[in-house]
């Protein structure tokens, strides 16, 4: 079995929180955020580079909005831009060719059977389901589709024209909790005070103006366009959106609450195994067999827990108990985390 390293993100554990507040009301899509179905719904912090504080902020804002109800999982986004374009028109493209917008949900926070959705300004949407991060072998399901799925973009000024007066793009969408459920731990919409993982990216690309039209810019000694920007909700510390364990924390309220979100115990406890998992995997890489060296693999950094390794030739099992003491947290080489 082919073990490949995993990089460690460059970052402290402290993902963002938001309050998902109950609508309303019902949602009549038109891509504009300023109206009476999301004045209730507070704005996200605004985005930061994907590798946090290793790079400086990004020079155009975006944030989000999110509610929910009995049927949808909403979002609503804005994002300043004063070069709007877009090119792409088939379902299922590769979005982010284009500048774009994109969600990541993971329902029961395990990394494995997530989804990924890209919308660009005009309102393609590219949605798939991920098996398993691609670290650890993917694959991508690209004919999976949101059932139901509604969207609509908003323009302030004018697409593909670099002459317009161009202020920023907005964007509304609705995933009905039919499609969502069936990677949820239960196979259930959520309930007030329960969370799942979300994150957003914003892919930007250098463009120019050449002949009227918007062009990404060209790396002279590559014949390539630059590498694009990614700006995110909640920071990464590594240019790579696939590491599901360093999404935000989205919180379900209804009238009753919750109002303020503490990082439970058990999820620092998931992290502390989840940066074993990284040095196990990029152990087997270097030296072709994993360790059952605990003390090897925390080296000199402060842990609060008291792990177990297991192995065999080709699959590592990384066992902590959790904060109450009443079962087992564990992660595999896979990256496949669960309780038991």
């Amino acid at each position: 079995m082919n073990q490949s390293g995993v990089p460690e993100p460059r970052i402290e554990y402290a993902p963002k929180h938001y309050i998902c507040q109950r609508a309303g009301q019902p949602l009549v899509l038109d891509g504009r955020v300023d109206k009476a179905f999301w004045a209730s719904a507070d704005w996200t912090e605004e985005f930061v580079d994907i590798e946090g504080d290793l790079r400086p902020l990004p020079g155009k804002q975006t944030r989000v909005k999110m509610l929910w109800d009995d049927n949808y999982f909403y979002f609503a986004a804005e994002l300043i831009e004063d070069q709007i374009w877009a090119t792409l028109t088939e379902r299922d493209s590769v979005i982010f060719y284009d500048n774009d917008f994109e969600i990541f949900i993971d329902p029961d926070g395990d990394t494995h059977q997530y989804y990924e959705f890209e919308i660009n300004a005009l309102n393609t949407v590219w949605d798939l389901l991920l098996v398993k991060p691609y670290r650890d072998g993917g694959p991508p399901v690209n004919g999976w589709d949101i059932s139901g799925l509604k969207t609509a973009v908003f323009i302030d000024g004018e697409l593909n024209r670099p002459d317009a007066d161009n202020r920023k793009w907005s964007l509304e969408v609705a995933i009905p909790w039919t499609s969502l459920k069936e990677c949820a731990e239960g196979g259930c919409p959520p309930a007030p005070g329960e969370f799942w993982r979300v994150n957003f990216s914003r892919v930007e690309w250098q463009a120019e103006v050449q002949d009227g039209e918007y062009r990404k810019v060209l790396n002279p000694e590559t014949g390539k366009p630059y590498p694009e920007d990614n700006w995110v909700w909640s920071p990464m510390g590594i240019i790579n959106m696939h590491y599901p364990e360093l999404w935000g924390y989205v919180v379900f309220a209804d009238s009753e609450g919750p109002r303020s979100f503490t990082l439970p115990d058990d999820e620092r406890i998931k992290w502390e195994l989840r940066r074993l998992y990284y040095r196990e995997r990029n152990y087997y890489e270097a030296h072709g067999e994993f360790t059952q060296d605990v003390k090897l693999l925390m080296g000199e950094d402060s842990w609060s827990i008291e792990p177990v390794i297991e192995t065999t030739r080709s699959l590592f099992q990384i066992s902590a108990p959790s904060s109450d003491g009443t079962a087992l947290i564990c992660v595999r080489e896979d990256g496949k985390l669960w309780r038991e």
